[in-house]
């Protein structure tokens, strides 16, 4: 979930019978009707009379170690060997439920959806269900069915469960196109608000691709429909009774709603759906590549028109890419036929690419566009392997290196990249350029972040290897009017980044 505190979650959570605090995320949905009245859709009764008996609530118990209930006393600290020691032992550790750590049973409510009712499938939201015990699925006619796990996704927060749907005949929804719900149509959401359960609310499409710093596929569809505590995992409907949203989160300073609610679009969340009910697990396309923002300044220094893409910062070691085809400093503009316009949109298209598939990726490299073929590998392969590059060379080996020629240019000062300055800031072996000794403070290089250890690999996408090129590169650039040099830094332990240093 996102850091500002303001964003709750839409389940509900109680702490030994009595009301605690929300947890979890939901949003808010709108009911679309092909009638609309002066002051809002016409009524909605028939379409949500179809639809309450595939709306579900969801209650979760989990036994939580370590905790105190309400009013729980804790044992005095007492001098060893205290005459009083057997008696508070017998007093609060021999207590119903206080058993040395007082654990104590965690219940909480959300909501979730029938999609599959032969096979007893529910969608829900993963932070309704996260780290239970024990799960059960209440149905509107009362009937209520334990329910087994059958995979989570924390990246979108969509979890599927399981019950046994055996003498008892279900309802299902099915999932609509989230890609064609336009700001303004109508929706509606029918959930677990408070507990209460089967409760339906009416609103609009207030804002589409949304997002809201919850995980890296944000793209949430924004509603002004009342949601609240309980409705997390709960169907936004479009007017034909079609699923396009999974109510997740809403902005609150209170916990209730005040009209701005998130929903995970129906695209986004069925490829998920459909993969963790074939595999247990999400089985996403990777790349490879590390991504930064295409900002103005950037954009400029690579000759671009408009600050569009996602700028290659660097190649993931044995990635897909590791080939050659795709190269740091190169900016992706186009996926799979589909616009990259932000560096937000590559890594949610990638991602929802079949692993194994063969794509056509178009680049802006050195100021021309072209097209490069690329098969993808698998995200979770690649995640170990990213995470293993990010862990090598990251040892600080002293300061005890002589004194080296150097220059001062834009802020810093660099030195050559020899064996002694590789020793003073740990710099792996295999990153190579010019080694920046010293920023000085409030210079544009210290406004940019750049830091002390830091190595200039390239400028204006040109290799450097002494401070001498890195001074003719600047002002080459001077020469030819540019206001901004690009430079790409590696880290100690090798990763790329790209940053823009005005030159006035």
């Amino acid at each position: 979930m996102t850091s500002n505190s303001f964003l709750r979650a839409a389940r509900r959570t109680f702490t030994s019978g009595a009301a605690a605090l929300l947890i979890g995320a939901f949003t808010v949905p709108s009911l679309v009707t092909p009638t609309i009245a002066a002051d809002g859709p016409a009524s909605v009764a028939d379409l949500a009379q179809g639809l309450l008996g595939a709306v579900v609530n969801i209650s979760t118990s989990q036994r939580v170690k370590g905790t105190e209930g309400p009013g729980a006393v804790p044992m005095p600290q007492l001098p060893e060997g205290s005459p009083f020691q057997d008696f508070f032992d017998d007093f609060f550790k021999n207590r119903p439920g206080e058993q040395g750590d007082r654990s104590q049973k965690v219940q909480s409510l959300g909501s979730g959806f029938v999609v599959d009712a032969e096979q007893g499938i529910v969608v829900t939201n993963n932070h309704v269900i996260a780290d239970a015990d024990d799960i059960e699925v209440n149905f509107s006619d009362g009937v209520t069915l334990k329910a087994t796990l059958v995979g989570t996704d924390t990246k979108t927060d969509v979890a599927v469960l399981k019950v046994d749907p055996k003498g008892h005949k279900l309802t299902a929804v099915k999932f609509g196109d989230s890609s064609k719900m336009r700001v303004g149509d109508w929706v509606m959401a029918i959930g677990n608000p408070f507990g209460l359960g089967g409760t339906v609310t009416v609103g609009i499409v207030s804002a589409r691709n949304r997002d809201i710093n919850s995980g890296p596929y944000d793209d949430f569809i924004q509603t002004d429909a009342a949601i609240n505590r309980g409705n997390s995992g709960g169907p936004l409907f479009n007017s034909a009774g079609e699923v396009i949203g999974i109510n997740t989160a809403i902005i609150s300073p209170s916990g209730g709603s005040i009209g701005i609610g998130f929903s995970i679009p129906s695209q986004l969340a069925l490829g998920v759906v459909d993969q963790l009910r074939q595999f247990g697990e999400t089985r996403r396309g990777w790349l490879g590549v590390r991504i930064q923002p295409v900002t103005e300044d950037i954009a400029e220094s690579l000759g671009m028109a408009t600050a569009k893409g996602a700028l290659v910062a660097g190649v993931i070691k044995g990635g897909p890419v590791d080939n050659g085809t795709i190269l740091a400093g190169d900016v992706i503009i186009k996926f799979d036929g589909r616009d990259v316009n932000e560096m937000r949109d590559l890594p949610r298209v990638v991602a929802e690419s079949s692993v194994g598939k063969a794509v056509d990726v178009v680049i802006v490299r050195k100021g021309v566009e072209q097209t490069v073929k690329v098969t993808l590998g698998r995200l979770e392969d690649g995640e170990k392997l990213a995470s293993s590059e990010d862990g090598n060379a990251d040892q600080d080996n002293g300061d005890k290196a002589p004194a080296v020629a150097t220059a001062a240019v834009l802020g810093m000062t660099i030195g050559e990249l020899n064996d002694e300055t590789r020793t003073k800031f740990g710099i792996a072996a295999e990153v190579s350029g010019v080694v920046i000794t010293e920023v000085s403070k409030d210079s544009a290089a210290a406004e940019r972040g750049i830091q002390a250890g830091e190595v200039i690999t390239e400028i204006a996408q040109e290799s450097v290897a002494t401070p001498k090129d890195v001074m003719d590169r600047i002002a080459a650039l001077k020469e030819q009017g540019r206001k901004n040099a690009l430079l790409m830094l590696a880290s100690k332990s090798g990763e790329l980044r790209f940053v823009t240093i005005r030159m006035d």
